[in-house]
């Protein structure tokens, strides 16, 4: 580092593999220090690391797991404004009976029903026309009209027997279908003799017992009677909602063009309720998430580089001798502060690449631990160790600064 030990030093030669020398050396001279040194920033980079990739993992599920069944519903209602709305009330409402046959001529729709929750007031539904004094024979159970396409509609899986048509809704019929729950409390198990029941006086002839269906649960604890029929006998004046199943991406043109076909005059009185897009759901879970974890990566992060900050610095006052010596042999300030600051950024380097690897190791082990596919965009490991080696640059420019502006006279009496 420079001439003969005679003669006076007359420049100084510091070379970058001198200089990655000793980097090295300081770095593993103490290994174990410089891991507990790196591990906030580790933590800081991981946590960031696997906190992009679980929110675009959780994004991607949710598209490929938004089902069928939903991205193909569409529910029609009036708006809670004025003198509608009030379906379950028996009121009036925007939505005509004949909405079932409006709504089936668009294209795009597979079947669509309308419903209704019909208040019957204080009567009772039974299945033996005589009131047994010795037990309970009457029950408070929900009757909600139907018109025919509800059942398609709303994917009902049936029992026994049959659901009504279109026959039974034009004549006014006095049919029902049963939900399993209804079933069990009136103890109708078989409808080939066609059982009666009961509301109030009114005697309905029981032609079906569901078994489940994918939309409209309700139905399955209800008694489910044709449309026409709740208007003659129990005095329905509007339809509470319309079912409607459309073919996969139809969805959104049906939830607009159903308020149309419903009310050309007042289409603004209905509301179509359409599944929301899977992008942007996709869009909104990783934002949701990001902005949740990304707070507590970037706290791990100003750690990670208080603490290199903190180590570089100690590590120039415990260097002290060595600093002056080296500036007795001729090394420049510049040689001194790219040695501490080399320290700091190969430091925050590693840190980068141990904690982009514990991120994709996290991010490869909950999708496994859920039996997801994983996703991460193919820079993020790269750009990693770069943010470290930033946090080290940053965090070690202090300390190299002070190390830079030691005296060699003092530093060496400051050792002596």
């Amino acid at each position: 580092m420079a001439g003969d030990l005679g003669g006076p030093v007359s420049r100084s030669v510091f070379s970058w593999r001198d200089l990655g020398g000793e980097v090295a050396l300081a770095l593993t001279a103490r290994p174990a220090r410089t891991l507990l040194t790196a591990l906030g920033t580790i933590l800081g980079v991981a946590a960031l690391v696997a906190t992009i990739g679980l929110a675009r993992t959780a994004g991607n599920q949710i598209v490929t797991r938004v089902s069928e069944l939903e991205a193909t519903e569409v529910v029609v209602s009036p708006e809670r404004r004025g003198g509608f709305g009030g379906g379950n009330r028996n009121t009036g409402s925007a939505i005509p009976w004949d909405a079932e046959s409006r709504l089936t001529r668009l294209n795009g729709v597979v079947a669509a029903g309308t419903r209704t929750s019909v208040n019957v007031g204080e009567r009772l539904a039974r299945s033996v026309p005589v009131i047994d004094p010795l037990g309970q024979t009457e029950y408070q159970i929900p009757v909600i009209a139907a018109s025919p396409g509800l059942f398609e509609a709303a994917r009902a899986q049936l029992l026994t027997g049959r659901t009504f048509d279109g026959g039974h809704s034009e004549r006014g019929d006095p049919v029902a279908v049963l939900g399993p729950a209804a079933a069990q409390r009136l103890n109708v198990v078989r409808v080939d003799n066609t059982p009666s029941i009961f509301i109030g006086e009114e005697p309905l002839a029981v032609i079906g017992i569901l078994a489940d269906t994918a939309r409209q649960p309700d139905l399955l604890s209800a008694i489910i009677i044709p449309d026409s029929l709740a208007r003659a006998r129990f005095g329905a004046e509007g339809v509470e909602e319309v079912q409607i199943e459309v073919a996969p991406g139809a969805a959104p043109l049906i939830a607009a063009q159903a308020p149309v076909a419903l009310a050309p005059n007042t289409p603004e009185l209905l509301r179509a309720a359409a599944p929301p897009e899977p992008e942007r759901l996709q869009r909104g879970v990783e934002s949701d998430l990001n902005s949740l974890f990304l707070v507590l990566g970037g706290i791990s992060l100003i750690v990670g580089a208080i603490g290199i900050a903190n180590v570089t610095l100690v590590s120039v006052l415990e260097r002290t001798g060595e600093i002056g010596l080296r500036r007795a042999l001729g090394a420049r300030r510049s040689h001194i502060a790219a040695q501490f600051l080399t320290e700091s950024v190969a430091l925050g380097a590693f840190a980068g690449i141990l904690g982009a690897s514990a991120g994709v190791l996290s991010v490869v082990a909950v999708s496994a631990s859920r039996q997801w596919s994983p996703v991460l965009d193919p820079w993020l490991p790269l750009v990693a160790p770069a943010l470290g080696a930033v946090i080290g640059l940053v965090a070690g420019t202090y300390p190299a600064w002070k190390a830079a502006s030691t005296e060699p006279i003092a530093a060496l009496r400051g050792s002596a």
